[in-house]
């Protein structure tokens, strides 16, 4: 039977009887969550698909009771607990010295809402522990869900938190797991593997999101993929340490989530005091990875504060002058660097690491924020104004949370160094250098407001309208006063980019961790994109970029055209596929520019252009990436929501096993709509690109077809050199059947709202 009542048709929020039983269930944007009451506890009974406006009666769908168990159903709560029989991985722990150590929660109250807001604030208590549990719900319009849980200390003593972890629950047609990992040069790359009865633990003690974090941690149907398969996906919002995991029960039931991970005592709560956990974001596809990345993109794009959101501001073609000049900075070839590139078309300048007092290296000056009086006499003024006067904004590099024990600021400060123990005047043991560096103990409220009021004091003595916000070390032993201190110290990070923001709304931070070693929501909540990889290989970038843009939309990730031969890999490319590779990117140059070529120059302007000209739909439209059967080649692009354009990049990253790679598949167009498909980077003609004898006779003057032939049938490709790409520009021209178009606009199931 059905009951039209149990829908979510609250409008306002409203306390929940838990004798009524009635569950909460939140579904919008193709996603629903339902949770049941009925024993008192907030048992996840789903988490995925759209179930429709009208549930079951669910008294009558309790789990049976198998033998040699516990008497009663086992309860999967909202935060999994021994007490209700669980025996997988814990949602709760923690103790008072040693007691109160297994915690019975139960429901208290329940407050929803429904209409545009789509959310729940469930709390949860157990008066003889002595804790109280409160857990936001959120689902956005693109059907990407928020959680989080608050834990309140209600006893009279202190309560030792050892993990508050944020889970859901899984379908069980799910068989398979996919997460990222990597290393500096490196990231965002791929591993799959069965899901088995089990944990699957991806652990980050990094102190910072880690080269090697997962950005993503999904379960789905066999073999899911870009444009197939049910997919369930979370991230953690969280720069510090964490831990994601898969937990599949012997009871055939699977749960996936994150939390962050606690060093020993790191959370004692006094009494009355709290603990909220990092937002844990999930999404789920019925239409493979890509569904999934339409979910994060909506809720990246429907921020207000977003890149351009409010201002309209594109985002700027950017020239970071470290791979021109590393340390070398010397005014007169950084003037020449800025005519070279504003005449290119170049709309961001930026300054990198070696500005400031005694930093002629990466063994010393960290900390000394102060412009370098012997390299700069005049100041940063002059270059300043040079840049601005090609009409370019200028931007500048800092590393604040880091100090070189060769500095003055050590020197003057040894106790601001954070370390295993506190510092005393005859010194104590300090963690390992990385990089020539340590961490800068922004615990300390003292350390916190000089490195504030530097800033704050180079901010508004400069016309400096970006910040390149560097992290470039693990957080290895980070301790405050004798204690661990990584909660802590990123706390204190958002709170020193917080309050920047506000005493300056005009400048955007980058932030990089030695390029993408600090990828992740809780950093891009205060932050206006994030340097993917320090590897501005283009080859290395393709999958790079191709992972971090699962979660993350491509105006939020920097991606340079770097020189001809990388410096990080030795590896020699094209510009075209240099070019092609910074275009699906928050595009740049990190190049020395000023000794190009006639012909170089001009292509690169040229390349310069064609981002500009399709800057609007790269980062506004849907992000799609075929499954292609030729692991030698990749093709990806971006549709606009409308499907009236699109830009695809077609890449060969191999050498492949077939003569010619056959008929290509552009996916993601309206099915019944005819377009235009031209070849425009680079031309045909070009002989470093193509090994061929003759290329398919469309490639000169471009070809008309329908999206559904696009799609179901594609187009012969030419026969690239490996390591080269083409971009084809595709526009609509025409309709065969404008009534069937709405179904199919987004090329995924259609989700309600």
């Amino acid at each position: 039977m059905t009951n039209p009542d149990l829908t979510l048709a609250a409008e306002t929020a409203s306390p929940l009887g838990a004798l009524h039983g009635e569950p909460l269930y939140l579904r919008r944007g193709g996603t629903s969550l339902l949770i049941d009451f009925s024993t008192g506890e907030p048992a996840m009974l789903h988490f995925g698909a759209d179930l429709g406006p009208a549930l079951p009666d669910l008294s009558l769908l309790g789990d049976p009771v198998p033998h040699s168990a516990l008497d009663v159903p086992v309860t999967l709560g909202l935060i999994p607990q021994a007490s209700s029989g669980w025996r997988g991985r814990p949602g709760l722990r923690g103790h008072r010295n040693g007691e109160a150590f297994s915690a019975r929660l139960r429901v208290v109250n329940v407050e929803r809402s429904g209409g545009e807001d789509c959310s729940a604030v469930i709390t949860q208590a157990d008066a003889e522990a002595g804790v109280t549990v409160r857990t936001e719900i959120r689902i956005h319009d693109g059907g990407l869900l928020q959680l989080r849980h608050r834990l309140d200390n209600d006893g009279d003593g202190s309560y030792s938190l050892d993990e508050l972890a944020a889970v859901l629950p899984v379908g069980r047609a799910a068989t398979e797991i996919l997460d990222l990992t990597g290393r500096w040069c490196r990231e965002s790359h791929p591993q799959r593997l069965p899901l088995r009865q089990g944990t699957w633990v991806r652990s980050g003690r990094h102190g910072r999101t880690g080269h090697d974090s997962s950005l993503l941690l999904a379960a789905g149907t066999p073999g899911f993929g870009n444009r197939h398969g049910q997919v369930w996906a979370v991230h953690l919002g969280w720069s510090g340490n964490h831990e994601s995991f898969v937990d599949a029960a012997a009871d055939g039931r699977t749960v996936i989530g994150a939390s962050e991970l606690l060093g020993t005592g790191e959370i004692t709560l006094a009494a009355s005091a709290s603990y909220e956990t990092p937002w844990l974001f999930a999404a789920y596809s019925a239409a493979g990875l890509d569904g999934i990345s339409d979910a994060f993109y909506a809720w990246f794009r429907g921020r207000p504060h977003h890149p351009g959101a409010r201002s309209g501001k594109a985002r700027p073609v950017v020239l970071n002058v470290w791979e021109a000049v590393y340390f070398d900075h010397r005014l007169p070839v950084l003037l020449e660097l800025a005519d070279a590139a504003a005449r290119l078309g170049v709309e961001r300048y930026v300054l990198d690491d070696g500005w400031f007092r005694g930093r002629r290296s990466d063994h010393a000056g960290l900390g000394d924020w102060y412009v370098d009086d012997d390299l700069w006499p005049a100041g940063l003024t002059p270059l300043i104004d040079a840049v601005t006067g090609h009409g370019m904004e200028f931007g500048l590099w800092v590393e604040p949370e880091m100090i070189n024990e060769d500095s003055d600021l050590a020197r003057n400060h040894p106790d601001w160094i954070a370390g295993p123990a506190p510092r005393t005047a005859g010194g104590s043991r300090l963690p390992l250098q990385w990089r020539h560096q340590q961490v800068l103990d922004l615990v300390n409220p003292e350390a916190w407001q000089y490195i504030f009021d530097r800033l704050d004091a180079l901010l508004r003595a400069n016309n400096i309208a970006y910040l390149k916000w560097d992290q470039n070390r693990d957080l290895t032993e980070m301790g405050h006063a004798g204690r661990p201190s990584v909660h802590a110290q990123t706390r204190a990070v958002y709170r020193l980019l917080d309050e920047l923001r506000k005493a300056h709304p005009g400048v955007e931070i980058e932030s990089c961790s030695s390029g993408g070693g600090r990828v992740d929501l809780g950093i891009l909540e205060r932050t206006d994109r994030v340097w993917g990889s320090d590897c501005n290989d283009a080859l290395e970038r393709q999958t790079i970029q191709r992972w971090t843009g699962m979660v993350v939309p491509p105006e939020l990730v920097g991606s340079h055209i770097g020189p001809t031969t990388s410096h990080t890999t030795a590896r020699t490319h094209d510009l075209s596929f240099r070019a092609i590779t910074a275009m699906f990117g928050h595009f740049g140059l990190e190049w020395d520019v000023r000794g190009l070529g006639d012909s170089e120059r001009a292509e690169l302007a040229r390349a310069i252009a064609l981002f500009k000209e399709y800057r609007p739909l790269l980062h506004s439209g849907r992000m799609v990436r075929a499954d292609e059967p030729d692991p030698a080649l990749r093709l990806h692009g971006v549709v606009s929501h409308d499907g009236g354009e699109a830009l695809y990049a077609l890449v060969s990253v191999a050498t492949s096993f077939a003569e010619v790679p056959g008929r290509i598949s552009l996916p993601g167009l309206l099915p019944e709509a005819g377009y235009r498909v031209e070849a425009v980077y680079p031309a045909p003609e070009d002989r470093r690109a193509f090994l061929q004898t003759a290329p398919p006779a469309w490639l000169a003057g471009g070809v008309e077809a329908t999206g559904r032939f696009l799609a179901e049938s594609g187009l012969p490709m030419p026969v690239l050199n490996p390591e080269h790409g083409l971009l084809l520009a595709v526009r609509r021209v025409t309709t065969a059947d404008p009534a069937a178009e709405p179904a199919a606009t987004s090329g995924h199931p259609a989700r309600s709202s």
